[in-house]
């Protein structure tokens, strides 16, 4: 009898065990979509509207924050599998390097100096140095900005090549961020602001600043903006070549420029081809 006692406790036991066994795998399952837990990180802006934005409840906006949403997917992660981080300019071949970060889709200016410490994929979008001025300025060549007030973020050497370059006498004003720059053009305060078309049409596109602003259209500059990955890492190169290629292939880069860029009338150039940088 106490034999049998025994053995119908130790079976109560085992049943227990496995009822809360399969509950928390069935928990674990919940923490992610796909059940395996397996998250990316990948590097983006957080303060540019219009390309990489955090915004105040948390949620990320943008053409580059969709770009990289779209190449995760192909990778096999969904979007609640996304970590995303902050990858300021300075700091974007280093976060790759440490392995902060898988790829970075943050305005990444594809070029020789950079090439010799990351891989490129893309490029992806094709944008220009441009002016944004108001909407109804008569402002519509670089030279127009002699005697005028021409604004850029601080350690930018878009202004300075204008000013060196275009238009001498234009009046250099530099702010700490390009969020001051447009508040200023809105003021009066700068009649110009320069720096990629791209940027320039993602901060006009705010809902507090549509209508305001149009882009001259000039082109100074190419800035072919690529996919960075960790030097060597061809294998990850050549599936986001492959992303960015079926995204342009069934329509989701075009609606993702409109999108984000469209409210400022932005005259994008077409999808580059992958590994075609136009100098």
């Amino acid at each position: 009898m106490k034999l049998r006692k025994v053995t119908a406790a130790t079976a109560v036991v085992l049943a227990l065990a496995t009822a809360a066994t399969a509950c928390g795998s069935g928990s674990k399952s919940g923490g992610s979509s796909s059940g395996d837990g397996k998250t990316i990180k990948i590097g983006i802006k957080f303060d540019q509207p219009g390309l990489g934005l955090k915004k105040p409840d948390g949620s990320f906006s943008g053409f580059d924050v969709d770009v990289a949403t779209y190449v995760a997917k192909q990778l096999g992660y969904k979007p609640d599998q996304i970590e995303w981080v902050e990858t300021k300019s300075a700091d974007r071949e280093n976060a790759l390097a440490r392995g902060d970060v898988k790829f970075i889709a943050a305005t990444y200016s594809i070029n020789d100096k950079r090439k010799k410490k990351v891989d490129f994929a893309g490029p992806y979008l094709l944008a220009h140095q441009d002016l944004l001025v108001k909407a109804n300025a008569d402002i519509s060549k670089a030279t127009d900005l002699n005697g005028r007030k021409l604004c850029s973020v601080t350690g930018s050497t878009s202004a300075q090549n204008v000013h060196d370059t275009i238009a001498p006498k234009a009046q250099l004003r530099e702010y700490s961020g390009y969020s001051e720059c447009i508040a200023g053009l809105q003021s009066g305060a700068v009649d110009a602001v320069t720096t990629d078309d791209s940027i320039l049409a993602g901060f006009a596109a705010q809902d507090k600043y549509k209508g305001q602003f149009k882009l001259a259209g000039l082109k100074l500059s190419n800035e072919n903006y690529g996919i960075g990955v960790k030097k060597g890492d061809t294998a990850t190169m050549d599936k986001i070549n492959a992303a960015l290629q079926k995204m342009v292939a069934d329509g989701s880069w075009k609606a993702a420029v409109e999108k984000n860029f469209g409210p400022a009338n932005y005259k994008n150039e077409p999808a580059p081809k992958i590994g075609q940088i136009v100098k």
